[in-house]
């Protein structure tokens, strides 16, 4: 399991993004959630948002740590890990409002 994990933190980060149409990035360690709107994932870079329209997960590669998404694409965005935690409120409070 330690390899595995330290195989994941060798693995460089990019983000390539095609016509706003889809994604694919490369070093993401955890996706942490997603849905239509927005895709949180934790990168060898640091927690990145993903936000858009019909966004899709269509293939997660956790060995390599690939991530591929379809939908249209308005932002991405990194987050410090202290705003990872308000993040996850916000997103708990939206589902129980």
């Amino acid at each position: 399991m330690d390899k595995e994990n330290q195989t994941i933190h060798n693995y460089n980060h990019g983000i390539t993004i095609i016509e706003r149409k889809s994604a694919l990035i490369s070093g993401v360690k955890k996706i942490e959630s997603f849905d239509d709107e927005e895709f949180l994932m934790d990168t060898v870079m640091g927690m990145l948002v993903v936000k858009g329209e019909g966004l899709e997960l269509l293939k997660l590669d956790t060995l390599q740590g690939n991530v591929s998404i379809k939908g249209l694409i308005k932002s991405l965005a990194y987050i410090e890990e202290g705003t990872k935690k308000d993040k996850e409120n916000s997103i708990i409070n939206r589902l129980f409002k």
